[in-house]
């Protein structure tokens, strides 16, 4: 597979994971990034065992925070999943809910930055923020900011984004048939 980034959006249960994983169903090895925390939640762990039993048993999973780092050393075909716990994570791991954001903005810049010069095939799962009601807590309105900054920032050097609606799947960015953004 040439190198490509795939941006792939949606609101929750649009169907982003499940278009994501379709789109390496003939690879013969995938690597899985999974952004999730662990949680004691039990209605977690059921989502994350859906996730977990819908992929082939040949793909590797690696569960790390380091997307910059894991897109500037490809193995391969990779599935990013997803964006909206890695942003939540990172702003956790940096204090940055009381409003102090430029250490998540300097490693939201270096996946970006990683993201642009990736050799690998990504498909890079987020959530589409900002269609719906505006959150009444500072700690939502923190989460929607970043992370729709950081969705525009990937989108502007990716090479196709799609949307999910309903399970559809909307193409607002198509690569050019020379392989290179548009």
């Amino acid at each position: 597979m040439p190198a490509s980034t795939t941006l792939v959006l949606g609101g929750v249960r649009s169907g982003k994971s499940s278009w994501a994983e379709s789109q390496f169903a003939d690879a013969p090895a995938v690597t899985y990034v999974a952004t999730a925390a662990r949680e004691d939640d039990a209605l977690w762990r059921h989502r994350v065992a859906a996730h977990q039993s819908r992929r082939p048993a040949h793909w590797r999973t690696v569960e790390t925070l380091d997307l910059a780092g894991q897109l500037l050393r490809p193995s391969g075909p990779t599935l990013i999943d997803d964006l909206g716990n890695w942003v939540s994570r990172v702003v956790d791991r940096t204090a940055g809910w009381n409003g102090e954001l430029d250490a998540f903005r300097a490693m939201a810049d270096e996946l970006a930055t990683a993201w642009a010069k990736t050799a690998a095939r990504v498909v890079l799962v987020s959530n589409e923020v900002g269609s719906g009601v505006h959150p009444p807590t500072a700690a939502g309105r923190i989460f929607a900011d970043e992370l729709g900054r950081l969705n525009a920032m990937l989108a502007a050097s990716a090479d196709e984004v799609v949307l999910l609606v309903a399970g559809l799947p909307l193409r607002i960015k198509e690569p050019n048939i020379t392989g290179e953004s548009q």
